[in-house]
């Protein structure tokens, strides 16, 4: 159980009731018991195509937006919205989907997930137009926000121990990095060789396979009947979050004073205070004050939220880099991403073993002063179209790929460590909330300073600041 929380478990004859402060739930004994060593192993190969193909579905439109912005007529605004557009649901979405996951159970609300990602993948790349497309986006995000918390608390189901599930969210946060990795070179390569439209097929194809699968090789989680869905609180974080999220994106076509900016930041802003407010009144919270007040996580969260704005903007600035400064084809874009792409694999397989030797906050905060490193170098010299590749680009993407795998890797282990099994899904949630939020939040934040190379720079200070709290904590504990 994770600090500050108590729990009693007596057992009836067809449920287990556990008690936690201020709440009581009654959740189904029959539980079915983890797979064997064989059977893990592949279901956690699903379930991590699936995590892959969530954040694959977020990048994949990043190198072939020059092209979906001729082919629509879109100007610079509307690519940064359709960029934006998954993320924004998915973020504001995901509390809820961890509170379903929670309360239906991991795999039933997997495979709702699952169908509704499906369904909105297989409209994406038929959009007959920008506005379709960007419809498609939402609605893909929609659905990543059921399957993503759903995932981890199937994972959780799989590895019960705390030493099996912390050594699995290591590799779990390394995927992620892959998968937007994935979904640049990948995307880059079909669009060059076919066209965007197959670029965006690839997750129909691996939901439709997983949806399948996934109640034939996954355990079924217990479901918490007795947890309320608490829909004040999910209406008021999910327009919060999105209304937010919107107005930092708009900031790229209109002033901050404008009402387009103004309007929807004052708004979320004040939707999220109702939220607090709501929160600290409920008797099962969407998301329980107390899980945020654990100054580890939020510092994990932080580095999780950070790491994704990082990796998310080096590579949307350097793909519209490559393809407008140097005049790159699609498929060269992409190959200049295979040495990131290669660190990755390599750095990602080493952050287990690191976790476990270490911890997961030394490997976090490495991983930070790493991508830190990386991101300034890119920000002096990548963006200089004079620049040889091998010179001013390579050294800075191996770096950010290496510092980004191990903060990844270490930042999910600490995000999700003592959270009891009935809030998994809460976890997971909460986990790929921060995850969503860098990519689309914080990084539509960076554009408003208005230069590419400042916005590197200032996320690689940002990096150098967070590693500094992970070492002040670290120390801490020792002490």
């Amino acid at each position: 159980m994770g600090r500050g929380t108590t729990s009693t478990g007596t057992s009836t004859r067809g449920a287990t009731t556990t008690a936690t402060p201020g709440i009581t739930s009654t959740t189904s004994a029959a539980t079915p018991a983890p797979p064997g060593a064989a059977g893990r192993r592949t279901a956690f190969a699903l379930l991590g195509s699936i995590q892959i193909t969530l954040i694959y579905t977020l990048a994949a439109p990043t190198v072939p937006l020059p092209r979906i912005a001729r082919d629509f007529t879109l100007q610079r605004s509307d690519l940064i919205l359709l960029s934006a557009a998954y993320g924004l649901a998915f973020a504001g979405l995901l509390l809820l989907g961890g509170r379903l996951a929670d309360r239906y159970g991991g795999l039933r609300a997997l495979t709702a997930g699952l169908a509704l990602f499906a369904a909105a993948s297989l409209a994406a790349p038929l959009a007959p137009g920008g506005q379709a497309l960007l419809a498609a986006r939402f609605a893909q995000g929609a659905g990543a926000a059921l399957v993503a918390p759903a995932a981890m608390a199937v994972l959780r189901a799989l590895f019960p121990s705390p030493a099996a599930h912390a050594r699995a969210m290591a590799t779990w946060g390394a995927l992620s990095v892959l998968g937007a990795t994935a979904g640049n070179l990948l995307s880059g390569a079909i669009s060059a060789l076919l066209s965007w439209r197959w670029a965006l097929a690839v997750p129909p194809v691996v939901a439709l396979t997983a949806l399948f699968l996934a109640p034939r090789l996954l355990p079924g989680t217990a479901p918490s009947r007795g947890r309320s869905l608490d829909l004040p609180g999910a209406v008021l974080a999910t327009a919060g979050i999105s209304l937010v999220g919107y107005g930092l994106v708009v900031t790229d076509a209109h002033p901050w004073t404008s009402a387009a900016v103004l309007g929807p930041l004052s708004a979320g802003a004040a939707l999220l205070a109702a939220f607090l407010l709501v929160e600290r009144r409920s008797r099962d919270p969407l998301l329980p004050p107390r899980f945020l007040l654990d100054r580890r996580r939020a510092a994990a969260l932080t580095a999780v939220a950070l790491t994704a704005c990082g990796t998310a903007s080096a590579f949307v600035l350097l793909s519209l880099h490559f393809q407008q400064a140097r005049d790159w084809s699609p498929l060269r874009t992409s190959a200049a991403f295979v040495p990131f792409a290669a660190a990755l694999i390599a750095c990602g397989a080493a952050v287990r073993p690191l976790t476990d030797r270490h911890g997961a906050r030394a490997v976090t905060a490495w991983g930070l002063a790493t991508g830190s490193a990386g991101l300034g170098l890119l920000s002096l010299t990548g963006l200089d179209p004079g620049t040889p590749y091998a010179i001013g680009l390579l050294p800075g993407l191996v770096l950010l790929a290496a510092g980004g795998a191990a903060s990844f890797g270490g930042a999910a282990v600490l995000a999700t460590e003592g959270a009891p099994a009935r809030d998994a899904g809460l976890a997971g949630g909460v986990l790929n909330t921060a995850m969503e939020f860098g990519p689309t939040v914080l990084f539509a934040l960076l554009l408003t300073l208005g230069d590419d190379a400042a916005s590197l720079a200032a996320t690689a200070a940002a990096f150098a600041a967070v590693a500094l709290i992970h070492l002040g904590h670290r120390r801490h504990a020792r002490a």
